[in-house]
């Protein structure tokens, strides 16, 4: 049988697997086996579902296909974070990065194959959104990163953010269908609170999110707290203004009680002002949440600048002496093109057309 005729199996339900086997006049329980040895031991190939029979095997060999995602480069910065390129069952690529700390291993996981929103500041805005992945794809690059947190640093992964490249609210189903199994006992067991999903802005689906009562974080890629200023460098806005977000915050928050992050990328005589700060204060007066401020990492065309050191904590003092809670993000893997904002598969473009 040709290979694009079989089935993905990590598509179908656990109740649609016991469908076929005992169609197939086989016992029910084998669909739990697995199942689990899909999702719980993320096996790559059936071979390796060693309590199946070989005749077992050999028919889900001929009727299915494991779609796996593979490593096809790995970097390691000289700060220890490690970025990967992952090849998709079609030849796509996307990138995904493993930051250590003293605290935590955070997966950076991608949504998309590329990205639509054309977010000025993003190596990834700079292409074009080619398919959104699918459940099981984000699920393999979090098994990747997970195993290189303890090959690599002998630390079990804590912690999960959805920043990679791609709009998370734009592949919806597939997104929240993989935390549901990055989050279950039958998958990984990983906790809702431990997983951040970073937006753009996308106030219908915020609103949604709260509709369907999620447990994960939420974050929203601010970078600047005005509507003019967010326009330019966010073409989103222009669809989805700080008002409705706000107003789509508003609902999240009182729906599900999670708390919200404000990313805020700090750029050079633009947006790190104290009247940009001011404005950020009166939002975060609106809609209690915490600042991320991050450092700008360049991506080659000029457009923008990193923010003076000395000006960036006079911003975050400001906000903490007002009493929201503040952090200053320094940049992670810039060596090696891991940083945010940076991820956009410069090694491997020739596979994405």
């Amino acid at each position: 049988m040709e290979t694009q005729k079989l089935i993905d199996i990590r598509s179908l339900s656990h109740e649609q697997i016991k469908e076929a086997f005992v169609s197939k006049g086989e016992k029910a329980f084998r669909a739990k086996q697995v199942y689990e040895w899909l999702w719980n031991k993320s096996a790559s190939d059936f071979d390796q579902m060693s309590n199946l029979s070989f005749e077992t095997r050999n028919w889900l060999k001929e009727n299915y296909v494991i779609n796996q995602v593979k490593v096809v480069d790995k970097q390691i910065s000289s700060d220890k974070t490690i970025k990967s390129g992952f090849k998709l069952h079609d030849n796509h690529l996307v990138e995904g990065v493993l930051i250590p700390a003293d605290d935590r291993m955070t997966a950076c996981v991608s949504s998309q194959v590329g990205c639509s929103l054309t977010c000025k500041f993003c190596a990834t805005g700079k292409m074009d959104r080619i398919r959104n992945l699918n459940p099981d794809e984000i699920y393999d690059q979090v098994v990747h990163i997970k195993n290189w947190a303890m090959k690599h640093y002998n630390q079990p992964l804590t912690n999960i953010v959805f920043m990679g490249m791609g709009e998370p609210l734009l592949n919806y189903k597939n997104v929240l269908a993989a935390i549901q199994k990055i989050t279950s006992p039958e998958g990984l067991g990983m906790s809702n609170e431990r997983i951040t999903v970073s937006t753009a802005g996308i106030a219908k689906m915020i609103e949604k999110l709260a509709d369907d009562k999620v447990k994960f974080r939420l974050a929203l890629s601010l970078h600047a707290a005005n509507d003019a200023k967010r326009n330019q460098i966010m073409p989103i806005n222009e669809s989805n203004s700080l008002d409705s977000i706000i107003k789509a915050l508003k609902y999240f928050s009182n729906n599900t009680r999670n708390r919200i992050t404000f990313e805020y990328i700090a750029f050079r005589n633009f947006n790190d002002s104290m009247q940009d700060a001011r404005e950020l204060l009166a939002i975060c007066k609106v809609i209690p949440a915490k600042v991320n401020i991050i450092e700008y990492n360049p991506i080659g065309d000029g457009l923008f600048e990193k923010a003076d050191k000395n000006q960036t904590d006079k911003f975050a003092d400001f906000l903490m002496k007002n009493g929201v809670q503040t952090t200053i993000r320094r940049s992670r893997g810039k060596d090696i093109d891991a940083a945010c904002g940076q991820l956009a598969n410069k090694k491997h473009e020739d596979a994405l057309i």
